[in-house]
């Protein structure tokens, strides 16, 4: 399988050709979901909830994020690579570069950021500057203090445009993929369609251009709350592999998410 990259993204969203992601640590685990043809790995800064315990993933340094996009980066020879910058590591400009240079040194392919408006200046430059960015908008768990907690975002009409019109900001500012989480399935659909970059959903319905999910809610090994918007596929399938494929397929068809899995 050749090498995934944002121009096949583009081209599956031009298809409609639904893609996977997937969150992963190290190389054994992304190794396994590169084999099974998952499009998107994501070296993700829930790390500091699944790995390291904590309960946001606030406490995440970028030499955590570099360290782990390393080990997937080793593993991996088709999925496109993202890492995360972790909390306080791109407030501004000149420190979003140094930190996303360390991401891209370590093996990344693209780096993600939560956040509107604020950031356009620092994603135009990351992208003048040949690093590729991933936006991220609806509930960004670096901001969980300030939203009171893990809430769902854009239920209301003015806010659900602003996140609509940072979208369209973002994607102006060279922003080559987005991810959309947690928010009304109709909100999604319309940015989907609002843009020429790719949409990736988590709990924002089905008519995304492809669904992320964290490895740990996927294989059934979260401990505590499982959220609504994930799927245990381990326990309907049985085996790891089987897991991933069922995964693939579901995103594929259609059939995930379903109802049960989104926010209206």
């Amino acid at each position: 399988m050749s090498k995934v990259t944002s121009s096949t993204l583009i081209k599956f969203k031009k298809e409609g050709k639904k893609f996977t992601a997937l969150t992963a640590y190290d190389a054994s685990f992304a190794g396994a979901f590169d084999s099974e043809g998952v499009d998107v790995l994501l070296v993700g800064d829930s790390l500091g909830m699944v790995l390291q315990g904590h309960d946001d993933t606030l406490p995440v340094t970028i030499a955590d994020i570099a360290y782990h996009t390393a080990c997937v980066k080793r593993g991996i020879s088709r999925a496109l690579l993202i890492a995360d910058m972790p909390f306080m590591s791109y407030s501004t400009p000149e420190q979003t570069m140094e930190n996303a240079a360390i991401l891209m040194q370590a093996g990344a392919s693209m780096v993600k950021v939560e956040g509107g408006h604020w950031l356009l200046e620092s994603v135009k430059m990351l992208t003048e500057r040949g690093i590729p960015v991933c936006a991220h908008l609806g509930l960004t768990p670096q901001s969980v203090n300030v939203f009171g907690g893990f809430k769902v975002q854009g239920r209301d009409a003015e806010n659900a445009q602003r996140i609509l019109d940072e979208a369209k900001a973002l994607q102006a500012a060279g922003a080559q993929l987005l991810v959309l989480e947690c928010i009304p399935p109709q909100l999604a659909k319309a940015i989907t369609e609002a843009l020429t970059i790719p949409v990736i959903g988590i709990g924002a319905g089905a008519d995304t251009d492809g669904q992320i999910l964290v490895m740990h809610d996927v294989l059934g090994i979260s401990s505590g709350y499982i959220p609504r918007f994930s799927k245990n596929y381990l326990k309907q399938t049985g085996e790891i592999r089987s897991a991933i494929r069922a995964y693939i397929d579901e995103v594929a068809n259609g059939t995930f998410p379903a109802e049960e899995h989104t926010f209206n």
